[in-house]
């Protein structure tokens, strides 16, 4: 399918991130992470360093959405400002001074970081949906993940030729919906500069799926 160009303007340049005070009880806690080098001239990103008051507050919901699946459930970090802004205040400090002109947002929780991400960054915020949500001419991609077969479509004039993207989820596990969308960024002649999520389920190797580009996590799950 032919790639149609994008119409949006050029963002100016990304506003620092708001920096928030360490509160009272985060430690560092192998395997998660926050932190490390910017993006810029990397082809992947280095383990980050744990939040422990962050991943508290992600809860462990077994045989959902079925049997076999343990559910990261992020509601109630949601449900406490303080690491919610600690969430998405780490992943923004990574990309301050880089050139970030959209945030590519998966339906539906990448829709709560990335919306929230866009304006700390001074970026255009798109939506990545399931098919039959979006109102006008879109793209549509199909992929497999790792319960299933799925579909994800964005409109056509999402993005002009040659944007700077970061594409953003809650979740990276298997890569599939990740790389999907990034495959949507590409047909409108963008390019992906990083992926970030939320949480990643290192032991399902998705970040090799996204390679090389890199990929920017919170808490893992090893």
């Amino acid at each position: 399918m032919t790639a149609r160009k994008g119409s949006f303007a050029k963002s100016s340049k990304p506003v620092p991130a708001r920096t928030l005070p360490t509160p009272r009880g985060v430690e560092s806690k192998k395997p998660s992470a926050v932190g490390g080098s910017r993006v810029s001239g990397a082809t992947s990103l280095p383990e980050l360093e744990p939040l422990r008051y962050v991943r508290a507050l992600i809860r462990e919901i077994p045989d959902f959405p079925q049997p076999g699946i343990l559910f990261r459930d992020i509601t109630p970090l949601l449900a406490d400002p303080k690491a919610f802004h600690i969430v998405l205040d780490a992943i923004a400090h990574r990309f301050v001074g880089e050139r970030v002109d959209a945030v590519v947002g998966v339906e539906s929780r990448g829709f709560i970081f990335g919306g929230a991400l866009a304006a700390r960054l001074n970026a255009s915020f798109v939506p990545v949906r399931k098919p039959g949500k979006l109102p006008y001419r879109t793209e549509k991609v199909s992929y497999s993940l790792e319960y299933g077969e799925a579909e994800l479509e964005m409109h056509r004039d999402s993005l002009r030729e040659g944007a700077s993207v970061l594409v953003v989820d809650d979740l990276l596990a298997t890569g599939g919906t990740a790389a999907a969308a990034g495959e949507l960024v590409h047909r409108q002649g963008a390019f992906v500069l990083a992926y970030a999520f939320v949480i990643e389920l290192s032991f399902l190797n998705g970040r090799e799926r996204l390679l090389p580009t890199p990929a920017v996590s919170i808490v893992r799950f090893d």
